[in-house]
Parts: structure tokens; sequence; C-alpha cells
């Protein structure tokens, strides 16, 4: 029985050690569009696909983000303004990459852009804290998705979401976790309709990274400043010593992270 157990283990190992070592060809001829590369996961990415070879068009919010993206990388890469709540925005810059890839079609998109929003106990909130987070996460995603479909069809391309942990579990609330909630089902019912033109769809539920996103101090001051507008009754409910425990735990995250980046 231990000798079985062994030779599964085994093989489950060199199966997975061999899936990683495939390598992707010929990614000369093989554009890939990533939306969110101002900063963090979307930044790293438009640099990496850059570095390996492939034609990259870069989705970025701001006129800066893009320069900076820009500079730091190869003739290969195009940077492209893009609003993703924006439809007008989306379609055009659908229509701008649809000139640039010709007949050959979009071999990859990566639907990275996303905003964390407030969170913060549900009855702190009203309904635009959540209504923002699942504009860009959820519907921004799922625009980017349609105007790109044909394009991706034609390349039998793949479609990476990347949604969250927090797309698992609701660890708090807010219009985060719900948009991700609804970006894994997004996923797998476009996953199961594109099986049949050859595409691949795949979601990437990312933890706890230190980017532009998680920063621990901005998360405090929004969770201070929803606490300051709430009514007295609310604030009795809690207990004025809530906030203070709020205050500790930050604190020691705070720290934990500054360690970790030493």
């Amino acid at each position: 029985m231990f000798l079985y157990v062994l030779l599964c283990i085994l093989f489950c190992y060199l199966a997975w050690k061999l899936r990683d070592g495939l390598r992707i060809g010929n990614t000369t001829d093989k554009y890939v569009f990533i939306t969110g590369c101002d900063t963090g996961f979307g930044n790293l990415a438009a640099k990496t696909f850059d570095k390996k070879g492939f034609w990259v068009l870069a989705g970025c919010l701001t006129e800066a983000g893009a320069s900076s993206l820009k500079e730091a990388t190869s003739e290969r890469l195009k940077t492209l303004l893009l609003d993703v709540t924006n439809s007008e925005n989306v379609n055009k810059v659908a229509d701008c990459i649809k000139s640039e890839v010709g007949e050959k079609g979009l071999w990859g998109l990566i639907n990275n852009a996303g905003i964390l929003g407030k969170m913060a106990p549900t009855d702190w909130l009203n309904i635009n804290h959540f209504r923002a987070p699942i504009e860009v996460n959820l519907l921004g995603l799922i625009n980017v998705s349609l105007a790109l479909l044909p394009l991706i069809k034609k390349a039998r391309g793949r479609v990476v979401n990347i949604s969250s942990i927090g797309g698992r579990v609701a660890a708090r609330g807010g219009g985060y976790v719900v948009a991700k909630f609804g970006v894994e089902g997004f996923n797998d019912s476009l996953r199961r309709d594109m099986k049949a033109f050859g595409v691949k769809v795949s979601c990437i539920e990312p933890g706890l990274f230190r980017t532009a996103l998680s920063d621990a101090d901005k998360a405090l001051k929004k969770k201070l400043d929803l606490w300051n507008m709430l009514s007295t009754d609310i604030k009795r409910q809690y207990g004025e010593d809530y906030i203070q425990r709020v205050l500790g735990w930050t604190c020691i995250a705070s720290r934990r992270k500054s360690k970790q980046g030493r």
C-alpha cells in the first residue's frame, strides 16, 4: 500500500514537472492584450510577455502609466488608453486591436484591471460603495471580453480572468468580493461556451500580494473615513473600541509586511 501511494506521488510530481516544462513556440507572431497595466500584476505581465518575445497590447487607465510602461519595454509593446467602464472607449480599443492583429486574431486576453473599493462591515456601506468595484472588476471584464471574443475565436486563443481568493471566500463586506464571485461565474460559463471553438478560458485567484491594491495604510484610511461618517447609533452598536481594535490589527499587518519586504 505504501509503495502504491509513493508511486502515485512520484507520477503526479513528474506530470507536474513535465507540464511546467512546456514552452510556447513562435511567440513573435502572437498578440496578447492585457488590461490594467499601469501598476501591479498587469504591469509585470506586460513586461514579462514583452521579454518573452510576444507582441503586447497594454491597456492603461492613465497616460502616466502608459508612458512609464513604454519607457521600460521594447518596440513590441504598444500601449492603449483604456477605461473598462466606458463602452465607447472599449469598442474603440477593440477596433485598434483588430487593426493591429489583422487576420492572425488575438492569441491571448488577460483581464486584469481592477479596484479594491471600500471594504468594511456591510451596514457601513451604501449602494455606491458596491457599484464602483462591480463596474470595474466584473462588468468591465465582461465588456472587454465581449468586444474581443471574435478576435480570440479567430486565433483559437485563450482568455485569462484575474479573480481573487476573495472570489472563493467573502472575508469582508463590500463590492470587491461580490464582483470577484461574479467573475468566477462568468469565467465558468465562458469556458464552457468557448470550448467548441478551441478557446481556452482560465481563472487565476491570487491571495494577498504586495501591490498598490493591497496597501494596508490606504485600506485603513478608507475604513476610518467610513467610521467617521457613521451615525452615532451604528457606532454604539459596534462599540467605540471597535475602530481601535482595527487600528491594532492593521499595525500588526503593516509590521509583518515590512519584515517580509526586507
